[in-house]
């Protein structure tokens, strides 16, 4: 383990047992199905090489019919974006009493709305990239001459970067925005920032090694953070170990400042200024061979399994355990 790791928020749990039967929550009906589904199956294989009694349910396939019945003890929730990520299945937890991973309702719902959260770095005295809500195809000029070009378009309410587009030329942002409210009725619009990317995971309150992410294409997206063999990741990050101890104590800010709770991922960007400036927090990281977390996790000396246990664990504290 990462010298000086101290996992505050942890609820040891050292027997299989006593986390009883255990519904792996994936797929689901987002526009991250496909990715739910790869970390549910790598979930659920790392549970059963533990010993755990775990079983994949899929609400887009099955219903929720299986936890109301009653039939497991708790949920390790892999469902990414909406209706997972977003507080719903959170909100159905607590209704049904059924301890559940990660963040709660409030942390959920908030941290994936993109306005919300960059409001409330704002008021944490983070620094975030400048934006605009976009809601008319009419507001494009006075956009850009408020934030200039480049521009990154993007839905409020989406994660994977689902939705999202580089701006270089004025004529590209309708475009680019009529793409986005596909996805979402609140489209954000943001300064490009011209900075290296880094990815830091929080696990029961503690602040994991953080990672730099490097892509040949446009911009970390979807294709990149899941396919690509061509992205590399730098952990550690290269940092130095003072600004390294001062991103890691920001994105722990940036964390609590959404509500979030248990396990989740921070991710910013950095310029010459050496200041982050925050994104979005996700709270159902990607579980899969290319996900960032797990990274950060065994740079701290934790593995795949015992990463997912550990995840597992935060279903014993609140919300979702209640103890």
């Amino acid at each position: 383990m990462t010298a000086g790791l101290r996992y505050e928020d942890r609820r040891e749990v050292t027997n299989a047992a006593d986390f009883g039967r255990v519904a792996v929550l994936m797929g689901g009906g987002s526009a991250e199905r496909e990715i739910s589904l790869k970390s549910g199956a790598a979930v659920l294989a790392a549970l059963a090489q533990r010993g755990v009694d775990a079983h994949a349910l899929d609400p887009a396939e099955v219903g929720i019919g299986p936890l109301v019945a009653g039939d497991f003890d708790r949920v390790w929730n892999a469902l990414h974006g909406r209706g997972g990520e977003d507080g719903d299945i959170q909100g159905a937890m607590e209704t049904l009493g059924i301890p559940y991973t990660g963040s709660g309702v409030l942390g959920s719902a908030v941290s994936m709305d993109k306005l919300r959260t960059k409001q409330l770095f704002q008021s944490a005295g983070l620094d975030t990239p400048p934006w605009a809500v976009m809601t008319d195809a009419a507001d494009a000029h006075d956009i850009i001459a408020r934030l200039g070009l480049p521009l990154i378009v993007k839905p409020a309410g989406e994660g994977s970067s689902v939705g999202m587009s580089k701006v270089v030329t004025e004529d590209e942002l309708v475009p680019a925005w009529r793409d986005a409210a596909r996805y979402d009725d609140c489209v954000l619009v943001e300064s490009w920032i011209v900075g290296a990317e880094y990815s830091m995971g929080v696990l029961q309150g503690a602040a994991l090694p953080i990672v730099r992410i490097e892509t040949p294409r446009t911009f970390y997206d979807y294709e990149a953070k899941y396919f690509s063999d061509d992205t590399r990741y730098f952990c550690p990050a290269g940092l130095e170990e003072t600004r390294e101890a001062v991103c890691r104590a920001a994105s722990l800010v940036a964390f609590s400042a959404v509500a979030a709770q248990g396990w989740g991922r921070v991710d910013f960007l950095m310029g010459d200024d050496g200041r982050p400036s925050f994104l979005e927090v996700n709270t159902i990281p990607g579980m899969t061979s290319h996900s960032l977390v797990p990274m950060g996790a065994r740079a701290a000396g934790i593995e795949f399994d015992e990463l997912v246990w550990r995840v597992l664990e935060t279903s014993m504290v609140s919300p979702g355990g209640g103890a």
